[in-house]
């Protein structure tokens, strides 16, 4: 038999493909959608950065993907998931206890248990200087130092000094000496951008049930102003939405593309 012919038999003898039909490709759809949205409500969820209170660690119109299971409650059906205890210096994303419904991002300074105080703008927990590489120092020689959170406890809050009417009433029940003592399930916050951070000096501990999860990293970083968050409006919103497509790609920062959070 020749070449030619033994070609023209495998083609002859290979079955036409399967099409696929309208049920099997709903179907496919389906499993698609359902497995995405398992993912985003249990395993990771995509956030915003609003503000510049963690500069330079984050900035404003930084985009990242939160992991919500490591901090999640551990549970008998789901023995696999790597769960984890937060650490200091572990960055969270949790709701306000100020503000329910507000997703915040901070650093965790401070672990139940912890007595932790400020000298100067220099943290200090259970005694001890902590060295903070990541903590942005404003170099702007107008910025207003408060004495109440450069110096906190110690330095009693004055009128120029915004707390949360809870945080006001019960700070005092948590001081020991000039320490701060974190109690059980809570843990305490702050922004590495300190001069500009609405944190847990103002509004006090974060329970342990309003934690969303750990930042994982950047998966886009747009050139933010810094009051955008701030315009509700929905003109603001559009104008906004086409401003990103009209300058995606030169107000992109792209040195920042799939950085890790830490």
């Amino acid at each position: 038999m020749s070449p030619k012919t033994i070609e023209k038999t495998e083609a002859i003898s290979q079955p036409e493909k399967k099409k696929e039909t309208t049920a099997e490709f709903i179907s496919s759809m389906a499993v698609v959608l359902v497995t995405g949205l398992f993912i985003i409500t249990f395993c990771m969820q995509a956030f915003e950065i609003p503000s510049g209170s963690m500069i330079k660690t984050l900035l404003i119109g930084d985009h990242l993907f939160v992991d919500r299971a490591l901090l999640a409650p551990k549970t008998k059906w789901m023995p696999l998931i790597p769960y984890q205890q937060l650490h200091h210096r572990d960055i969270v994303v949790f709701v306000s206890p100020a503000q329910p419904g507000l997703y915040l991002v901070k650093r965790v300074i401070g672990l139940p248990g912890d007595k932790l105080h400020l000298r100067d703008g220099v943290v200090y927990v259970n005694g001890q200087a902590q060295n903070e590489p990541y903590k942005f120092e404003d170099p702007d020689p107008n910025v207003r130092h408060l004495p109440y959170a450069m110096n906190f406890p110690s330095v009693p809050p004055d009128d120029s000094v915004s707390l949360t009417q809870e945080w006001h009433l019960t700070l005092s029940s948590h001081i020991q000496g000039d320490d701060l003592v974190v109690p059980e399930d809570s843990y305490f916050a702050m922004g590495d951008n300190r001069e500009n951070s609405w944190d847990s000096r103002f509004w006090g501990f974060i329970p342990k049930e309003n934690l969303i999860g750990r930042p994982m990293f950047i998966y886009w970083s747009f050139d933010t102003p810094a009051d955008q968050y701030s315009k509700q409006d929905i003109g603001d919103r559009v104008s906004f939405i086409f401003h990103i497509v009209l300058h995606f790609f030169d107000q992109t920062r792209w040195s920042r593309m799939f950085r890790l959070v830490r």
